[in-house]
């Protein structure tokens, strides 16, 4: 489960304090490091105003926003711009009784949806009870990433991220299945950017299965991709090939061989398609295709 980090600060500080504080990021790499971006976010937590002052703030000035300036959502707060390689959030945990989980559901705030993160963040709760979890654990190195596949998912514990507590989720190991706090709960995170992350898959899971349910953080680049091919550009239909026989992602070589899928007319030729694409020397692609292919014969 993730690392947790032991409460030490009794000051509390002011948001621009703690923007200031994390300015050298933090390195999950070294505890120190975590444990001083920790401390800068327990600090933060422990403003007990700040975070309404914001919201009354934003209220009131929210008539001026232009869509593009507006960090708000309906759920995460986005509290700085990048600072070094992390930037600050809040996120908002509605209730079961609430009318917006009733309207949008358990799956819009992703109760109910075991998955892993591609990245590493500290968070910490600030307010309510905290949102539940069934915490686990992976090895990340062992999953290809195609969907259906056996994943050794080993339980640690469910708990709460109640007030003041402060956790490590650690990137491609800790895996958390979110259930709704018994009131409004808040927390709040300082999130880490890592080059190039978004070409490492973050996995979707199937808890009673023990498998491999999707990959929950296509790019922006499949999309272009996608857009393009659709198109019939000459030059993207040449760059999913290419990209399909030899791209380092294999999430890329997927999405490059799904969009050539769609311009073909028969299922005789995706069957030979997929059949290139079983042949590409990726694991997750491989049985991917196989899958493709199965659904065409039946």
């Amino acid at each position: 489960m993730p690392r947790v980090i032991a409460n030490t600060q009794s000051a509390a500080a002011s948001l621009e304090e703690t923007v200031d504080a994390i300015a050298e990021g933090f390195d999950p790499r070294d505890d120190a490091s975590t444990d001083e971006a920790a401390a800068a976010l327990e600090r933060l937590a422990n403003n007990r105003t700040f975070l309404g002052d914001l919201m009354i703030e934003q209220l009131r000035e929210r008539h001026r926003d232009t869509f593009e300036d507006s960090a708000y959502g309906p759920q995460a707060i986005v509290l700085s711009p990048l600072v070094g390689d992390c930037f600050l959030r809040a996120n908002i945990w509605p209730s079961e009784s609430e009318t917006c989980f009733r309207t949008s559901g358990a799956k819009s705030f992703v109760y109910g949806v075991p998955h892993d993160h591609n990245f590493d963040f500290l968070t910490a709760g600030y307010f309510g009870p905290g949102y539940r979890s069934d915490y686990f654990e992976i090895v990340y190195e062992d999953i290809a990433g195609y969907c259906g596949e056996r994943a050794e998912l080993r339980f640690v514990e469910r708990s709460a991220l109640a007030r003041g507590r402060l956790l490590h989720y650690r990137a491609h190991r800790d895996v958390h299945s979110q259930l709704p706090p018994e009131s409004t709960s808040v927390s709040l995170n300082i999130m880490r950017v890592d080059a190039g992350q978004e070409w490492f898959d973050q996995y979707g899971f199937d808890l009673d299965r023990g498998s491999v349910t999707c990959r929950l953080n296509p790019c922006a680049n499949e999309t272009f991709l996608r857009c393009a091919v659709a198109l019939e550009s000459v030059e993207a239909l040449d760059l999913a090939e290419q990209f399909g026989r030899d791209h380092p992602s294999g999430r890329m070589r997927l999405a490059c061989f799904e969009a050539r899928a769609g311009l073909l007319h028969s299922d005789a030729e995706r069957d030979d398609l997929w059949r290139d694409a079983e042949l590409a020397g990726d694991l997750m692609l491989v049985r991917e295709a196989q899958l493709r292919r199965a659904m065409l014969h039946l």
